[in-house]
Parts: C-alpha cells; structure tokens; sequence
C-alpha cells in the first residue's frame, strides 16, 4: 500500500482537483471520472460526489493508495 500525505492550505480541496494534485490523475475531468466509476473512497466509504469538500484529518483512498490530508 502506498501512502501519500498532502498538505491542505485552505479550508478545503475539492476531491477530484486532490486526485489531479497528488498526481492519480492528469486532470479535474478525469479526477470527476475515477470518482463517477466507484473507485475512490473517503475515511472507508465509498464517495461519488465528484466535488466532496476533503479537509485536514481525512483520508481518500484508491485502490492501494491512501491520502493522507493534513494542514499544512
């Protein structure tokens, strides 16, 4: 399992803008996308709002990677 960690410098990050931040993807679309087809989860549970607000303390998962949030 690989685990990132990425530092939050505002109240929040949109959950498909964090997948293209930490590099899972190339864009917001395709974030919006990895999102739609079921394969992203926040703190466990399966998450399909493509644009969840994530804030520090949170984890999102995909497949084997974890992301860790953290204030910066």
């Amino acid at each position: 399992m690989q685990k990132v960690s990425f530092d939050l410098t505002s109240e929040y990050v949109e959950l498909n803008q964090l997948l293209k931040l930490v590099g899972l993807c190339d864009s917001g679309g395709a974030g919006k996308m990895m999102v739609a087809s079921g394969v992203v989860s926040v703190d466990g549970k399966k998450e399909l709002r493509k644009t969840a607000k994530i804030r520090a303390g949170q984890t999102v998962g995909v497949g084997d990677v974890r992301i860790h949030v953290v204030a910066a």
